[in-house]
């Protein structure tokens, strides 16, 4: 059986303050989405923000859904705009659960994602990062630790650098999951992953409102739909993206990419994925690494 984790540390580095969930004040209905970064969180926050506002268009999704943890803008900004939402919460996060103030008020999903599609996106989002964005993260008040440098323009030796050095230059991925996966069993976590939406959005939609106490009518289901369809999400990406897309070359269709799993194997090396799948078994076991490459299905 799960225990109710605790808060052991914080974790600071130029993307993160850990610090700002220390003041959260959780409602009973708080919905937090959690992941590793580019691992499916935009469309997440587009689902679970179809569920509350029952297909509407047109939702501001990135300015509801804020990611609490992101350390700009700084947590006096943060703060009173989050206690001063009145629609149900639904905040993001890419802690692992040790550095996260984790409340029984609310409920929890995590997406998982293989790694390998991970840094494939990861590395189209830091290729077409702007100097906006390297000024917000590298040179803001507050910043912990080294900056980011630009990316290598070969995904396989960006990805053979996050694979050697712990998630560098984001942060670690293994421990991460590792943290999630090991409460699985809490009834109020649930983990989902990007390759079951993909497979079957209908079901997992069905399954993530009835997580979360939510009535979906089929007239609405047929919105919602629409609404979480890749399509739908590139088209009207400003919507999803911080800022609007401000922080990316291409503005936010860049930040909402292709949206699909495997560009990764006609490229990496097989010794190279070999010894990916080998690090996933080490470190986080081989039910978690089965689930981590290709769902629950």
């Amino acid at each position: 059986m799960a225990i109710m984790p605790a808060k052991t540390r914080e974790i600071h580095n130029h993307h993160m303050d850990s610090t700002v969930w220390n003041d959260i004040d959780f409602r009973d209905d708080d919905i937090i989405i959690a992941t590793y970064a580019k691992s499916g969180t935009s469309w997440m926050q587009q689902i679970i923000s179809q569920l509350i506002f029952q297909g509407q268009k047109d939702l501001p999704v990135a300015e509801m859904s804020p990611w609490v943890d992101l350390r700009v803008p700084p947590k006096e900004v943060k703060l009173p705009a989050i206690a001063a939402q009145t629609h149900r919460r639904f905040l993001k996060t890419h802690l692992p659960v040790d550095a996260l103030v984790f409340s029984d008020k609310a409920k929890y999903i995590y997406v998982g994602r293989d790694a390998r599609d991970v840094v494939w996106s990861l590395h189209n989002h830091h290729t077409n990062a702007n100097d906006m964005w390297y000024d917000a993260l590298n040179n803001t008040p507050g910043r912990v630790g080294p900056e980011i440098g630009t990316p290598p323009e070969s995904v396989v030796e960006y990805f053979t650098h996050w694979l050697d050095n712990n998630g560098s230059p984001f942060w670690p991925y293994w421990e991460n999951v590792r943290s999630w996966w090991e409460l699985r069993d809490l009834a109020n976590v649930k983990l989902i992953h990007f390759a079951d939406l993909k497979r079957d959005l209908p079901g997992q939609i069905r399954d993530i409102a009835a997580f979360l106490d939510i009535d979906v009518t089929p007239d609405t289901m047929e919105d919602i739909l629409h609404h979480c369809s890749f399509d739908y999400m590139k088209e009207n990406a400003a919507q999803s993206v911080p800022l609007g897309g401000a922080f990316w070359d291409g503005g936010a269709k860049t930040f909402i990419h292709k949206g699909n799993n495997g560009r990764w194997k006609d490229i990496l090396p097989q010794s190279v994925s070999d010894r990916y799948e080998q690090t996933a078994v080490t470190q986080l076991g081989e039910a978690c690494a089965d689930w981590l490459k290709s769902g629950a299905s």
